[in-house]
């Protein structure tokens, strides 16, 4: 069965729209696991936009009492990532290219035209992920040249970034893009990397990707997740996609 790990950057989003630390991102999130989610993603940004440096600390002090979770700090490896990660030793991190002042993470990073000065630096990088003990999943479009790079530079994971997928099943067209990403896993796997998944995934089109795409060790899901939960509950949401992640592939 396919992990879901929760990410729960729009619950802090919502909060930081005043000073109460109203809704409580660690209830929250304990309700999420509590649900049976089997991790919990956050995206620290240098903005501050959502998570903050005490979210950081105090959800590591959450995940840390649930045996069956993991903890995923996402971000990019140069904007003050890796200390955050020296601090609470998460269990995954997931590199991504993003820029200060990006809207959302809207790519994956070009491995294929990275200069030798930037793969040695995030070759650096992730060996020293690896020091602290974590799993480094590099965020990447889904690109089958990438693939042995990604291994070649230490990786253990790619997180196939969804968003082209999502948007192309809104036009009618999923089913032809989807099989960019199934080749892309398998150029994964074959280089011996696990394939994880991530950006606008939901209740509509989550079980078609995981049916197609062989494999999918983990999803991390949270904008989507956040918008359903206002409608159904975090708990049931939770519950609903766990659901989606238990369909076979085909």
């Amino acid at each position: 069965m396919t992990k879901l790990s929760v990410n729960v950057n729009k619950i802090a989003t919502l909060r930081n729209t005043r000073n109460l630390e109203i809704p409580s991102l660690v209830k929250l999130s304990a309700i999420a696991l509590d649900a049976g989610a089997n991790g919990i993603t956050v995206h620290p940004r240098p903005d501050q936009r959502h998570i903050r440096p005490h979210d950081v600390d105090a959800l590591a002090k959450l995940v840390s009492s649930y045996p069956q979770a993991e903890y995923n700090i996402e971000g990019n490896p140069f904007h003050g990532l890796v200390e955050h990660c020296e601090r609470v030793r998460p269990q995954q991190v997931t590199l991504v290219p993003d820029a200060r002042e990006a809207f959302t993470s809207n790519h994956g990073w070009n491995l294929v035209e990275l200069d030798k000065q930037s793969q040695l630096a995030l070759a650096n990088t992730i060996e020293a992920l690896h020091k602290l003990g974590a799993r480094v999943s590099l965020f990447l479009d889904p690109v089958v040249e990438m693939m042995p790079v990604a291994r070649g530079l230490g990786a253990d994971r790619v997180e196939l970034y969804t968003e082209p997928y999502a948007a192309a099943m809104l036009t009618g067209k999923g089913a032809e893009s989807i099989v960019t990403y199934s080749k892309a896993a398998a150029a994964a796997r074959s280089s011996g990397l696990g394939v994880n998944a991530g950006h606008d995934l939901n209740l509509q089109n989550l079980a078609e990707f995981l049916k197609e795409v062989d494999a999918v060790d983990e999803v991390s899901i949270g904008h989507a997740l956040i918008a359903d939960a206002l409608e159904f509950g975090l708990a049931d949401t939770v519950r609903r996609y766990l659901a989606e992640c238990s369909v076979a592939p085909r």
